[in-house]
């Protein structure tokens, strides 16, 4: 398997495309794998210029899980909403730290980050916390952790809570995946088949929704961004759907109000997903940024 051992854990990734072309690394949202990553809209990014590594994120996928006890995650959300502070196993400094190891391991010494979700949270942190290894940022459908923007749509919280609790059946935890995917996906692309597939494929290769519980513990635990955010001297895009009722909009307009010279594009009708209908654009946006990089 192509793993490494960076930031003390081992990380799985798969690379696309020539490495004499710049790097493009990919990061995930929440519980996703790094096959959430189309190989077709990987190709895309290949044919675009760039060399291409997607890979899983601590506590999923064929990367190192961590253990530990089950974790109480809508207490702790309500907890943070309410503006106080919870302890987390680990942050999304940890993980943006774990996909600068990731390159450093590989020899890479700068890179395009693009991260959709929590990936576009740790890619965010990557910028702050991580300057000389970026190039340009892509943050897509996500937020800055400040409480009061890209708040979630009451009803997705249970589809959401549902992945993170571990289910008696294989085809229940497929089930529920697929009811999320329905939930705060992009209603006029959803291919209930498709779904089903991208679950059932997700769970065979690694099911661990304490992980995924931890993933969630990071967010929550991390703060808000908006103090490194103002500070940044990358060239920033920022992509988010007008449709998405899991981080609500408002999250990717404060990003890019935050970030100095950041761009914003909405993306008409798009969910909390990146359907194969919107490719191209963000394709091109992450082209465009990238040109920015000099």
């Amino acid at each position: 398997m192509p793993t490494v051992q960076a930031n003390d854990i081992e990380i799985y990734h798969e690379e696309f495309g020539d490495r004499s072309d710049p790097t493009l690394l990919l990061v995930n949202g929440l519980g996703s794998q790094a096959i959430a990553w189309d190989p077709a809209y990987c190709a895309r990014l290949v044919a675009a210029g760039f060399h291409v590594i997607r890979y899983d994120n601590r506590d999923v996928g064929l990367s190192t899980h961590l253990g530990g006890e089950p974790l109480d995650v809508l207490e702790a959300f309500a907890t943070v909403v309410a503006g106080g502070e919870i302890h987390a196993p680990y942050t999304l400094s940890d993980m943006a730290a774990d996909g600068m190891a990731l390159l450093e391991a590989l020899g890479i010494e700068r890179a395009h980050v693009a991260g959709s979700s929590m990936g576009g949270m740790i890619v965010q942190t990557m910028a702050i916390e991580h300057p000389e290894r970026v190039s340009s940022m892509t943050s897509v459908m996500s937020t800055t952790g400040e409480v009061g923007f890209g708040m979630p749509d009451p009803e997705c919280l249970h589809a959401l809570g549902s992945i993170l609790t571990p289910k008696d059946t294989r085809e229940d935890s497929i089930d529920s995946g697929v009811a999320l995917a329905r939930e705060i996906g992009t209603a006029t692309e959803f291919d209930p088949d498709h779904e089903r597939r991208r679950a059932t494929e997700a769970y065979d290769r690694a099911y661990d929704p304490h992980g995924v519980a931890r993933q969630m513990m990071a967010i929550l635990g991390s703060g808000d961004r908006a103090a490194g955010l103002k500070e940044l001297d990358v060239p920033a895009m920022v992509l988010h759907g007008d449709a998405d009722r899991l981080v609500d909009i408002s999250g990717g307009h404060r990003t890019a109000e935050l970030v100095p010279g950041a761009e914003f594009r909405q993306m008409d009708g798009m969910g909390h997903d990146l359907p194969p209908a919107y490719w191209d654009r963000a394709v091109g946006a992450i082209t465009d940024v990238a040109s920015r990089a000099g």
